[in-house]
């Protein structure tokens, strides 16, 4: 990625962090970060491509978090809730919400689905795992971000917080045989 188009990306993180992007037209996007629509075609091709751009760095940016999670956190239970705590804070759901937009436009056939989408997660939770010194098991890992999305989507569709925190404080427990911290 030029340096160029690595800034104006995160000049747009910003900008959906601050007013989302999900109904924004590529015009009013590049007004909010400071350029024209033709430098964002030119830098990402389409809307979707833009959109896409933004999911996949936002991915990359919550996967860097789990691995430093790991790298502190004492047991599997700590660092599936501190995961849990990061990825359903309130300040990220616009980028959750723009998860979930792009993932419907690339099942349309759209938009392109951001490479490695869960992969990538396995790939990194794998990882964790043996920095936490245990044996990971693919399927259970995909498990855990099957739950996380379903749960990032009840929290999106207005569901208690706390209903939802509980049922991943649940999910924890099933999972690793431990108490949820903060449970």
């Amino acid at each position: 990625m030029s340096d160029a188009r690595a800034a104006l990306l995160n000049r747009i993180l910003d900008v959906a962090a601050r007013d989302g992007l999900a109904d924004r037209s590529l015009r009013e996007i590049a007004a909010a970060a400071g350029t024209s629509h033709r430098m964002l075609l030119f830098h990402f091709g389409s809307r979707e491509g833009l959109l896409t751009a933004v999911v996949s760095a936002m991915e990359q940016r919550q996967r860097a978090m789990m691995t430093a999670l790991a790298e502190t956190a004492a047991d599997p239970a700590e660092l599936m809730t501190g995961i849990w705590r990061a990825v359903s804070d309130p300040g990220i759901r616009p980028f959750v919400r723009l998860f979930f937009e792009v993932f419907a436009l690339a099942a349309r056939g759209v938009a392109p689905l951001p490479a490695g989408l869960t992969a990538s997660w396995l790939d990194d939770a794998e990882r964790a795992g043996e920095r936490l010194g245990i044996a990971t098991d693919r399927a259970a890992l995909r498990l855990g971000v099957a739950v996380t999305r379903g749960l990032l989507v009840d929290l999106l569709a207005g569901e208690d917080p706390a209903e939802v925190d509980a049922a991943h404080h649940l999910f924890v427990e099933l999972m690793t045989g431990q108490e949820a911290p903060g449970a």
